[in-house]
């Protein structure tokens, strides 16, 4: 499944760290294992359940935040230098995985992505948070999925949280 995994989203591969790279990767593998996904249902997968009949998949928000993020990076380097320093590994890995607790939380019913029953309970910064802890995944990044949404808003957000919790937002409200 990981050939398939990283052929769909290739934003994988700009993970350095061979070895953190390889856990985000068992972190998305464990998640559609939980929730019964496979690789060809999660571009059928809405990206949320706010926005009816969303143009845009889980995968496509995914590789977009991930994108945005590393973006965001770039200007920040370019610009600021050694004076504001974003671990860009722990930043892509954190995008990459910031919403796998979705793979949980939604399940499909005729076609349609619907809250599963064990949505209902959790959300996915919650379940996102214990997939990553399960594969390993540096708490540093498990503190970036945890905080990425609003229950992020009562804790000090590291810098790569701060640009995930802002590529994620700018990417769902310019959806809207």
């Amino acid at each position: 499944m990981s050939r398939e995994l990283l052929d769909l989203i290739p934003e994988f591969n700009l993970i350095q760290d061979a070895d953190l790279r390889e856990r985000c990767v068992k972190t998305w593998e464990e998640g559609m294992r939980q929730g019964g996904w496979m690789v060809g249902d999660l571009t059928n997968m809405a990206f949320t359940l706010l926005i009816p009949d969303s143009p845009v998949n889980f995968v496509e928000h995914t590789r977009a935040v991930t994108l945005t993020c590393i973006g965001v990076a770039d200007a920040l380097q370019e610009v600021y230098g050694d004076r504001n320093v974003v671990n860009r590994d722990y930043l892509i890995a954190g995008a990459l995985i910031h919403d796998v607790g979705k793979l949980l939380e939604y399940t499909m019913v005729d076609g349609k992505t619907v809250k599963s029953e064990f949505g209902v309970l959790l959300r996915h910064p919650f379940s996102g948070v214990a997939l990553g802890s399960q594969q390993g995944i540096p708490p540093e990044v498990l503190h970036m999925i945890a905080s990425h949404a609003k229950e992020g808003d009562l804790v000090q957000r590291s810098k790569e949280a701060i640009i995930i919790h802002h590529a994620d937002y700018t990417n769902f409200e310019t959806l809207k």
